[in-house]
């Protein structure tokens, strides 16, 4: 059921007059709410918040706005607003809720936020590419990623082939426009074929490092069973994002369909995976930029918990 997002910015208020005391006055702090300026609250809430990374966890640290569909369906500017009082500056698009281009990032500037990568459907690179990069273009984001392959069945190294031909196109005319093309593992990937072939490896190898790279989902990672740091570890250079999510301790890993249910998902640093030798993995091949995408069953008040973990990690 949708929650009516309204109503968050009064649950979070306790929390950021708490944390902005002294800086604004109270009748400041009164206008977190629907009748609010939206770049002033956006301010303001990055100040009440912020992102302190204070261990050994240097960032960049955005949020995948996938996280908060279901709050963007609802209300726009006072989602961007939020995520804005959690202190993020950057985020990972996956759509525009039905708005242009250009609309989307009047939102994301009135919030303080920047596009630093988008999702889109292959299906959209495959029949609309230039399309796709104007979008790129108008909202900022350099980075333009898909994050499933359409197929039925089995992933196969034939499929794999296939995609990675595409990959190759797409990475080639996404540099002659100054962006750069990237996919997002998603788990049905590492099932291997009869004869022990890999597909995901065939998509490594099979493709150009100059224009293809890869963001790691550490989820979808584990889900089939496969270690992510020695995965990181066996290409270097080519993972340049990270999507940070946790596993709810009990999930059943060894897994292909690229799907589970939500309550499979925690709040990073509660579950079974160890973010510690991730994150330093990450940062020596080369990660560039690191987003929390959380499918919990509670993103609001889970996302929070997930910035303090990543704000203190050491390794």
């Amino acid at each position: 059921m949708k929650r009516p997002h309204r109503l968050l910015p009064v649950r979070l208020l306790p929390l950021l007059l708490a944390a902005v005391v002294g800086a604004c006055s109270s009748a400041e702090d009164a206008t977190v709410g629907d009748n609010a300026d939206t770049t002033a609250t956006a301010d303001t809430g990055a100040a009440a918040r912020g992102i302190a990374l204070s261990g050994d966890f240097e960032g960049p640290l955005g949020l995948q706005l996938w996280s908060v569909r279901e709050q963007l369906a609802e209300d726009i500017p006072g989602t961007l607003q939020w995520v804005a009082q959690q202190g993020f500056r950057e985020v990972e698009l996956a759509g525009t809720q039905g708005l242009t281009a250009e609309q989307f990032r009047q939102e994301l500037d009135r919030a303080g936020l920047r596009a630093s990568a988008m999702h889109v459907p292959y299906e959209r690179l495959r029949d609309s590419m230039e399309v796709v990069f104007a979008e790129a273009e108008a909202l900022g984001a350099p980075d333009i990623g898909v994050a499933w392959i359409p197929h039925e069945g089995s992933f196969t190294p034939e499929l794999a082939r296939q995609t990675a031909q595409d990959f190759n196109r797409w990475g080639a005319a996404a540099r002659e426009r100054g962006l750069r093309f990237y996919y997002h593992n998603h788990g049905y990937e590492f099932e291997p074929a009869p004869d022990g072939t890999i597909p995901f490896d065939i998509l490594m190898s099979e493709t150009d490092p100059e224009s293809v790279f890869y963001e790691m989902d550490v989820f979808w990672t584990v889900h089939p069973g496969i270690d992510p740091v020695a995965l990181l570890q066996r290409y270097p250079g080519r993972w340049k994002l990270m999507h940070i999510k946790d596993m709810a301790q009990g999930t059943e890993t060894g897994v292909f369909t690229g799907s589970a249910p939500a309550e499979a998902q925690v709040a990073v640093g509660t579950g079974q995976i160890e973010y510690t030798s991730v994150l330093a993995a990450a940062e020596e091949v080369g990660v560039e930029k690191f987003y929390i995408e959380d499918e919990t069953t509670d993103p609001i008040n889970n996302i929070p918990r997930s910035i303090e973990y990543l704000e203190r990690i050491t390794y």
